[in-house]
């Protein structure tokens, strides 16, 4: 494997670079530590596939990466099936249209028949099309709610999943084996011409609405206003026209983030997870007086929350909303005699444990995961291959990410937004806001308080840091300070999860800590909950197990 600096060069001295990526290498030139991150790797094929900066270099994307693993996964599906094909979507991130584009050429000119999305579409759509249309894979050009600079490549199975560790391994290997720098790159025009690059109609969205709006529940509603904001992403249309379809409802957009725009004008980091970007929406709602404000990320399969109190916005995380979700479709549908026999649920083993309290009220078989929604859609794949796909209720991640049917195996933001609202309406018609509902929850369930925390390592230093990290707390005898009263190495140990670099630490006093790599960004992420008795003490309590957790972190990094 070439050093960073031989392969800088190769790229740089290539005759048929394109000028805008030869300028800017020559504008990184002696910038040692630049041109290190640029080229120390090739693009990673991480949680759910490739995902980088976009830029010059082989750990960037741009169109000679993307035409690479666009090769790679053609073969892949085509040792498969000689009539392999592929539905192909794209977000309103900067080049996601081109690059899609690009995708579906050189797939075809390697005879793979591809179903193009002509405009942008959110994930769980493009999710959903690879059933509906019966292809044999799927791509979604997305970063979903990585920070600005970032785009990606989402790779989908045959059942809409995105790629479990075997076939990821596979498909790796098969970008692998293609060269990046190649003197010509077909022609998307040519293929379409041809046939072989098909646009995927508008019966592929109506299906998907349908299929969401069976889901609804139907419990009386009251007159509800919501903020809404797609984050200058895909959410706007599909999400409008889903909440559009819901009785009693005024919907407020955030003006300023309403339209498609890939430089997020207004938030650098489009993650509505994170507190500055829900701010718009928190102002409008305060402005307006409505009753609650979501926003969904770029790619539309996440949904933030914000609930307006006597005190001002209240920002739900993903783990309350998820809770407050569970117990609703729950509730709901046993009061609609819906509820199936034997129902499945399912969750990651870094989300609230409140999720076993209420699996265990309703009687439903709650599956703990690894983090990666793909263990969630294997296990609705294994439902519907015994004949019980209806068996299935729910799913959620902490990282608010829902799903509310099996109609696809990925989050849904435009599901989820439409079962948030149908939420608040309920409870609203009951005198109660969603952060009355979560309080009541307290009160049947139990009180669990959680925190994650983030450390950023960039390029390679950074990982190896992360990794020398990981090792250090594998042989810790506490975790800040606390007695280790169980460890589980998802890495090691046997565990009948797939291996994976996480660990898991119960604690004395109730308390958990998890430690994981993230797969699509260079952070190690830390996820702590505890169980207490009264709220306000419990979050005293966190933050003094956060803090030690964190410094116990920074110590290692010294």
């Amino acid at each position: 494997m070439p050093t960073p600096m031989e392969a800088y060069e190769k790229w740089l001295n290539y005759p048929h670079l394109v000028p805008e990526l030869k300028e800017e290498l020559e504008a990184v030139r002696g910038q040692d530590d630049e041109i290190g991150d640029r080229f120390w790797r090739d693009l990673g094929f991480g949680t759910g596939g490739l995902r980088g900066k976009i830029g010059a270099g082989t750990n960037r994307m741009n169109i000679y990466t993307v035409a690479k693993a666009a090769r790679g996964i053609a073969r892949y599906l085509t040792r498969a099936s000689e009539l392999a094909s592929c539905a192909i979507g794209f977000d309103s991130r900067r080049f996601s249209r081109e690059y899609a584009g690009l995708m579906a050429a050189v797939m075809a000119e390697l005879g793979v028949r591809v179903h193009l999305f002509e405009e942008l579409v959110p994930t769980p759509i493009l999710s959903f099309a690879v059933r509906y249309l019966r292809c044999d894979g799927g791509i979604m050009i997305t970063a979903s709610h990585n920070p600005r600079e970032y785009n990606g490549i989402k790779v989908y199975d045959r059942t809409g999943c995105q790629l479990n560790d075997d076939a990821a391994m596979d498909v790796a290997a098969s970008i692998g084996r293609h060269q990046d720098l190649v003197a010509r790159l077909p022609d998307y025009k040519e293929y379409a011409d041809k046939g072989m690059v098909r646009p995927i109609g508008r019966d592929v969205r109506d299906a998907f609405h349908e299929a969401v709006l069976a889901r609804s529940i139907e419990l009386p509603p009251e007159e509800l206003h919501v903020v809404y904001s797609p984050l200058n992403g895909t959410g706007n249309r599909p999400v409008r026209r889903m909440l559009a379809s819901l009785p009693k409802l005024r919907v407020s957009v955030v003006a300023q983030q309403e339209n498609p725009d890939g430089e997020f004008p207004t938030t650098p980091r489009p993650n509505p997870e994170l507190p500055e970007a829900m701010e718009l929406s928190v102002q409008l709602t305060e402005e307006l007086g409505a009753d609650i404000c979501i926003a969904t990320d770029p790619d539309c399969d996440r949904v933030g929350v914000g609930v307006r109190t006597p005190e001002g916005v209240k920002l739900l995380n993903g783990n309350q909303v998820g809770a407050l979700l569970f117990h609703f479709i729950c509730e709901g549908l046993r009061a609609e005699e819906r509820l199936p026999e034997q129902p499945v649920a399912a969750t990651t083993l870094v989300s609230t444990p409140m999720a076993d309290e209420i699996a265990r009220h309703y009687g439903v078989k709650l599956y703990k995961v690894l983090t990666g929604f793909k263990y969630i859609g294997d296990i609705i794949n294994r439902l519907e291959r015994d004949g019980g796909a209806d068996r299935f209720v729910f799913a959620f991640e902490e990282s608010i990410g829902y799903l509310i049917g099996p109609y696809i195996r990925e989050k849904d933001g435009v599901g989820a937004s439409m079962m948030i609202c149908e939420m608040a309406s309920w409870y609203k018609r009951q005198g109660m806001t969603l952060m009355d509902a979560y309080e009541q929850l307290e009160g049947r369930y139990g009180v669990f308080i959680s925190a994650l925390e983030t450390l950023r390592y960039e390029g390679r230093k950074g990982e190896e840091l992360m990794r020398a990290k990981m090792d250090v707390l594998r042989e810790a005898k506490d975790i800040a300070g606390l007695k280790i009263l169980e460890k589980t190495d998802y890495l090691r140990d046997d565990t009948g999860l797939p291996r994976s670099n996480v660990l898991r630490f119960l604690l004395e006093g109730g308390r958990q800590a998890v430690f994981r790599p993230s797969g699509t960004e260079p952070l190690l992420k830390l996820y702590l909950t505890l169980r207490c008795d009264n709220r306000d003490e419990g979050e005293r309590e966190m933050e003094k197990f956060r803090e030690l957790a964190v410094a116990l972190c920074a110590e290692e990094e010294k």
